[in-house]
């Protein structure tokens, strides 16, 4: 049992740390992109809106599509609560990081590797969803 759990804490601090650092990675160059958008039609009202929202939808959502490929790659069932914590977790600190710009190298690797931990210990709770244990027994 706790050669499980423990091995399934290191899945998940990994698939975490990679999924942090990827959704990081598309949120940062796609806000770039929009920024590029923006100022090259600068004169017009609403250049890069359509575009910014796009990168921050995509920033969102992409983090928990990571976490959830990662872990079921790694045949880990029943990770609803990281998926759930880890977006909205994500979406805090991909808030702070992302969206101020001007954070320093050292908070944002620090940031990222708190996300890491927390997906570790997130990934320890196995939630299996109402129904599907008396499908299995």
């Amino acid at each position: 049992m706790a050669k499980s759990r423990n091995s399934r804490a290191a899945k998940g601090t990994i698939v975490s740390a990679l999924a942090v650092v990827v959704c990081y990675c598309i949120w940062t160059s796609l806000l770039e992109w929009s920024d590029e958008v923006a100022q090259a039609d600068g004169d017009s009202i609403g250049a890069g809106l359509p575009e910014g929202l796009m990168a921050r939808v995509i920033g969102l959502l992409s983090l928990p599509v990571l976490l959830w490929v990662g872990m079921r790659s790694l045949r880990e069932r029943g990770n609803h609560l990281l998926l759930a914590a880890g977006h909205v977790a994500g979406w805090l600190i991909g808030g702070y990081l992302v969206e101020q710009g001007g954070v320093s190298d050292t908070v944002t690797a620090l940031c990222l590797a708190l996300f890491a931990g927390l997906g570790g210990l997130l990934s320890l709770v196995e939630v299996e969803p109402a129904g599907l244990t008396d499908l299995q027994g």
